[in-house]
């Protein structure tokens, strides 16, 4: 029995390939990002916000691998270079050079937008009977998710 990715209709096929490389420069990026911030947050909330920066950027690298894996799972190649990421995503590169609470605005809005490309990949796939990408798509949204409610709790507790 063939693997459901070898039975992809060529088209499907692309549609979800160029939706799990949008997810993986997004992530790429917003992994670099959250490490930067983590090397650079400053202030009274710096233990916990490393933390969390920390946690974010692991759960990012990991993240970025499991889809990487899926697009090698259609026979193609995976790309990994960082001009492509920033070409592809919508989600930007930032120095790190700005205050905790811009860090945390930064992260929050960058975790809606993988979230959303995240969605829009897991309806594809649904639709062309991809399950397993659309497992791992739904799996990434909650990680997304939980993280951006972890963010918008630290502005409401920088806010008070």
């Amino acid at each position: 029995m063939a693997l459901v990715a070898a039975k992809i209709d060529p088209t499907a096929k692309e549609e979800i390939v160029n939706g799990l490389t949008q997810a993986v420069a997004e992530t790429s990026i917003e992994t670099m990002k959250a490490q930067n911030f983590h090397w650079n947050v400053t202030g009274m909330s710096f233990g916990p916000l490393h933390e969390l920066f920390q946690k974010i950027y692991e759960d990012h690298f990991e993240g970025q691998d499991l889809l990487a894996e899926r697009i090698k799972q259609f026979d193609v190649h995976a790309e990994g270079r960082y001009s492509v990421f920033l070409e592809r995503s919508k989600v930007e590169e930032h120095d790190g050079r700005t205050d905790a609470k811009t860090m945390i605005e930064v992260l929050l809005k960058d975790q809606e937008t993988i979230s959303g490309t995240l969605s829009a990949l897991a309806q594809v796939a649904d639709e062309h009977g991809d399950y397993a990408t659309n497992d791992l798509a739904t799996a990434r949204i909650e990680a997304h998710d939980k993280f951006a409610w972890m963010l918008r709790a630290h502005l409401k507790s920088t806010a008070a």
